[in-house]
């Protein structure tokens, strides 16, 4: 989590990716807070270990993209478009209606 903190803070992130799994969850709890307030695109992913595949290690708690080649900038383009559309921009419809909160 401190690179991801590094990213995040200098704004160099272009994209956050949260495993749903950590324990203890105080390690990534306030990420998205720090992400919306940054402005950065983040999602919530099942799965520490399929974070782990991406950098090649057994788990991962959180993904921090901060550079891709230039074949793949469309991809990540896409991607945080629909995580911005689906995700960081409904915040507050998501956050009223878990818990059955109104």
């Amino acid at each position: 989590a401190v690179v991801s903190t590094q990213s995040t803070g200098k704004k160099k992130a272009q994209l956050v990716v949260i495993a749903h799994d950590v324990d203890p969850i105080e390690l990534v709890v306030w990420m998205p807070a720090l992400c919306r307030k940054m402005n950065i695109p983040y999602c919530i992913v099942k799965g520490k270990a399929r974070l782990g595949q991406v950098v090649h290690k057994k788990t991962a708690a959180v993904l921090a993209i901060t550079s891709v080649k230039a074949e793949d900038k469309n991809a990540l383009n896409n991607l945080v478009s629909s995580v911005t559309t689906n995700y960081n921009d409904r915040f507050d419809e998501i956050r009223k209606t878990w818990g059955g909160g109104k």
